[in-house]
């Protein structure tokens, strides 16, 4: 990954970066100087897989969406070939960072936060937008609460196509929440969504997804 030096030169006109708050597969997290906000970055050769034009159209499309359990986006851009979105900084962490800690999560608390993320996703299908990625690494918790992040991701990759994506060594939805359509690559709708919240649900309930339950079971 870029040097957070080398970023603020290039986000000089925009922001300024203070420190890596997170690290994923596609992109990395940073805490933007004197704002509450996070400027996620995507690693450069994804963005130059998605390309400039296609990431800001997707990114521009789910920034439309308004709801209290979908996270929004503040800002986005192609400053010189680094690809950025801006998103409130959420300090609750993530619900895979809980599950970490915990295991499973009580039956009342798991279904509450399912909720929150079906009607988020309720939301995002009604103006046909599809996440295609939902798992607990992108659902955030702040006070308890679910919060919805990285639709505007999904949709770009799935738009540059999954063999494009895959052949530069990224994968498109996690095997553990992926429903079977997504997972052979045939077309998907809103229903994929509602396969992997089901799928998050299980794990929050069991430990463990139920991919991963099959495997070990006997």
């Amino acid at each position: 990954m870029t040097a957070i030096a080398d970023l603020n030169v290039a986000l000089s006109d925009r922001y300024r970066l203070e420190r890596e708050v997170g690290r994923g597969g596609m992109a990395t997290v940073f805490l933007a100087h004197d704002l509450r906000v996070a400027i996620k970055v995507l690693r450069p050769e994804l963005g130059a897989i998605l390309g400039g034009d296609r990431f800001l159209r997707e990114i521009h499309l789910t920034a439309r969406l308004r709801h209290p359990h979908i996270l929004p986006v503040y800002d986005s851009g192609d400053a010189g070939g680094v690809l950025f979105y801006v998103t409130p900084l959420v300090e609750g962490g993530s619900l895979r960072d809980r599950l970490r800690r915990e295991g499973r999560l009580p039956p009342a608390e798991a279904v509450r936060i399912a909720r929150e993320v079906a009607d988020a996703l309720a939301c995002a299908h009604g103006q046909g937008v599809i996440h295609r990625g939902i798992k607990p690494d992108n659902i955030l918790l702040e006070s308890g609460h679910a919060t919805v992040a990285d639709f505007g991701i999904a949709r770009a990759l799935s738009a540059a196509g999954a063999d494009q994506v895959t052949q530069a060594g990224f994968v498109l939805g996690t095997p553990d929440y992926m429903s079977p359509e997504q997972a052979l690559g045939q077309e998907i709708d809103a229903r994929t969504d509602i396969y992997a919240l089901g799928a998050v649900l299980y794990e929050m309930l069991a430990g463990e997804p139920p991919r991963n339950a099959l495997l070990t079971s006997t």
